[in-house]
């Protein structure tokens, strides 16, 4: 059984999102070793595209661990991408990326946000760097995905 929560998102500004554990209807294509979380409708959404479009091979989510260093602290973390998914494309070519799910707001600097704001985009970014660079090693592709590309006519 699906669970939905709605509960209050401390950083990106917005006063609630929807979260709760996704079931996974296509067993076959799920990869991942748990159970699929989402943590917003936009991961949801996305979940939901995974499972039932018949290009999406396998996916998984939150099923690899990137280092990189936090920009503010200099300290070493790990990065937990939303997505992996190996798919058909319309030209039969096979291929595998690392999907991150963000607001546009978070992806990119804007003169008018707080400071708070922008360091959550500087942060991001030391991230995606780091999965750029780990995805390139691994013969992967590394994209972020915005809800200008989920919800795209």
């Amino acid at each position: 059984m699906r669970r939905r929560k709605y509960v209050s998102q401390a950083r990106s500004g917005s006063s609630r999102f929807l979260q709760g554990d996704y079931m996974v209807f296509n067993h076959d294509k799920y990869v991942g070793k748990k159970r699929p979380r989402y943590r917003s409708g936009w991961e949801h959404a996305f979940m939901r595209f995974c499972d039932n479009n018949p290009n999406v091979i396998k996916w998984a989510s939150e099923c690899v661990q990137i280092p990189y260093r936090d920009p503010f602290s200099g300290r070493q973390r790990n990065y937990v991408p939303d997505f992996f998914v190996l798919y058909k494309t319309k030209h039969n070519k096979i291929r595998a990326e690392i999907v991150e799910i963000k607001p546009k707001k978070q992806s990119i600097v804007e003169s008018k946000q707080r400071n708070a704001e922008r360091e959550v985009v500087a942060n991001n970014h030391a991230k995606w760097t780091a999965a750029q660079q780990w995805c390139k090693q691994q013969g992967l592709i590394f994209r972020v995905v915005t809800e200008e590309d989920i919800f795209k006519k």
